[in-house]
Parts: structure tokens; sequence; C-alpha cells
């Protein structure tokens, strides 16, 4: 059981936003100042699954969405939760939010959202942290850990998936009546699902909340995640970071990889953790955010100057919030040097530098 402090100041504000096909959705926000950043969760998860960036002073104001269904969010009249519908959710509340662009933070089945959303919207989206995720066909990548073929692992899971969908609203009673509790949190490490390094409280909350959703409707939402196929990245020009846990038994670290590979200047972290990096490593994840976002914003910046010096007029000056963003950020940055250092061993960092 690990001994970090859970964060005290967590702060979370919520609103409702509606989706293109007037499916209303629960909405929220840190309200933190720094750079915006869209949050693509992992499937019918919530805020809590992200402890390290509920902290006001993250360094990131963070806009993110719960999926239909779950957490506030309505079902949608005809039960759409193709990935369409996830598109049109993210768009929904980046102009409910007034964002022209922005780098998502993405996570187990949220990364297929945003390297889908980068590729159809590619002005939008500034880079990608992917966390525990591999862009589309993330069942082919399940139980990677167990040396199961990729074909046979995804009929596993696709059959537990089914499975669920006829038994899981019947279990919901049970499963709604849980009592989570500090010792019943610690017993779920047991599981090897999450690992020790995770914080009890920061995982008593976590759960609490996500067993508030019909298992019937996860499983529902778990089917359109199965009906999604490896997105292309060869069109992918923003910066990427992918972050891994070699113990993941619902995504692939070598899939991570491998994806990793596929695209010009990425970079791959692995960590000692299981699926659940967000709350096993907090603070390495919002380092690495803060990065990715620094990253994004000098990108961004050489290519307003390269068009703006093709053009022959004058080059575009920083203005006074992206100059704040970026003291934030490399501010942040200096502050966890000593958090980098304490904890060298439990990440092997690798920027992968592949053709395209």
């Amino acid at each position: 059981m690990t001994k970090r402090k859970s964060p005290m100041a967590r702060y979370v504000r919520y609103y409702d936003v509606f989706s293109a096909d007037g499916t209303r959705l629960r909405a929220w926000t840190n309200d933190a100042k720094g750079p915006t950043v869209l949050l693509a969760n992992g499937l019918g998860t919530n805020p809590h699954s992200w402890p390290g960036l509920l902290n006001p002073d993250c360094g990131v104001r963070i806009v993110s969405w719960n999926h239909r269904g779950v957490g506030g969010s309505e079902r949608p009249a005809d039960k759409r939760v193709d990935l369409d519908s996830y598109i049109e959710d993210a768009i929904a509340v980046m102009d409910h939010a007034g964002i022209d662009s922005a780098s998502v933070a993405s996570w187990s089945a949220g990364v297929t959202v945003a390297f889908e959303l980068a590729a159809r919207f590619p002005e939008r989206i500034d880079g990608i942290l992917a966390v525990a995720g591999v862009p589309g066909d993330t069942y082919a990548t399940m139980l990677a850990p167990f040396k199961i073929p990729p074909v046979v692992a995804k009929q596993i899971m696709a059959n537990l998936t089914h499975a669920g969908k006829i038994g899981g609203t019947w279990a919901h009673p049970l499963s709604r009546s849980l009592p989570w509790t500090s010792l019943t949190a610690n017993l779920l490490r047991y599981t090897r699902l999450i690992r020790p390094e995770a914080n009890t409280e920061d995982l008593r909350i976590l759960m609490q909340e996500f067993c508030r959703t019909d298992p019937g409707w996860y499983a529902h939402l778990a089917l359109g995640i199965l009906r999604q196929r490896r997105i292309s990245l060869s069109g992918v020009r923003v910066p990427v970071t992918f972050v891994a846990g070699k113990h993941d038994i619902l995504t692939g670290s070598r899939g991570m990889l491998t994806a990793s590979q596929r695209i010009p200047g990425s970079r791959f972290v692995e960590l000692a953790a299981s699926h659940f990096i967000p709350i096993e490593f907090p603070e390495l994840v919002t380092i690495e955010l803060l990065d990715l976002v620094q990253r994004a914003e000098n990108e961004k910046t050489a290519r307003e100057f390269a068009v703006a010096k093709s053009a022959n007029v004058k080059p575009i000056k920083k203005t006074p919030a992206r100059e704040a963003a970026a003291k934030t950020v490399a501010a942040k940055n200096v502050a966890t040097k000593k958090l980098v250092a304490a904890t060298k061993g439990a990440a092997a960092h690798m920027p992968i530098q592949s053709s395209p």
C-alpha cells in the first residue's frame, strides 16, 4: 500500500452540454489556471480516475465529459454509442468551452477518441497524451501479458462483454450497493487489476463512482469499442506521448510501442504499472502531460512563424496569455524535478524517432 498522500484540495465543476444529436452530456472541468487540455477519459469512468489533475495547482485547465449514460450524462434515445458519437460529444464539449484547439489527454478507450479527433479535425488537436490505450482495435491488445494470440484474446473478451450485457443489468442493484471503504478498496489490489502504488482513498472514490453505472449499459458501451477498427497514424503530425503499463492486461504495452514507432518523433514511456496508470502514478502522468503541452505549444508557435515568413508578413508575436501559459508549464516542470529523480526506477523513458 502506498504512503503517498491523497490530494486534499480536489475540485471538479460539473455542467451540461448538448451533443449534435441532442443527447445531454455531463461535462466537467477543474477550473485550474494554465493551458486548456481536453480529456478523453477511459470507458465509463469519471474525473476521479485522474487525481493528479484535480489539484488547483496542477498547471493545466482540464475540460472533459462523462460518457453517454454515465455519471449524469443521459443515454441517447437510439442507444447510439459508436465512434462517431464519441467524436460528436468531444466536439460539442470543445465548442461549448470556446476551445479552438487543444492538446488531448486520453486514457484507455479514450486514446482511440483522441486519435480519431486528430484524423478528422487536425486543426483542432495540438498534441496527444495516450495513457494505457491504442489507436483503435483495442480488444486485439488485451490479455497481452498472458501471451494469448490477439485473435483469441479479442474473441475471449468479446464473449465476456456480450455476457456482461445480458446479465449486467440484473447485477446492478448489487454492484451499486457495494460498500467502498478503505478495506474493500485494498481488497481490490489482490485481483492484480490495480497495483499497490494506487492511493487507497483515490481508489475508493474512483470505484464508488464507477459502480453507480449499470453494468449492462457499461457492456453496451464496451461493445461499441469492440467495433472500432485500427486508426491510420500516417497523417499524425502533432507531438504524441504514449505512457504504457508493463503489467497492463487490458492494453498491451507492445501494441502501444508499435503505435509509437509509426509516429515520427513520438515519445514512449513504460511504467511498472497496470491499466490504471493515472491513479497509480498521478504525479508522473502530470509531468508527461505538462511536457507534451509545452512541446505542442513550441511546435504550434514554430508553424505560425513559418506561415508568417512564407507569406512575407510580420511574424506573429506571442500573446500575454501564451507567454503566461508557457511560464506556468515551465515552473511546474522545475518544481517536479525532484519527483522525477525520486521515481527514476519506476519508468523507462524512450523517445521514439521513427520514420514516416
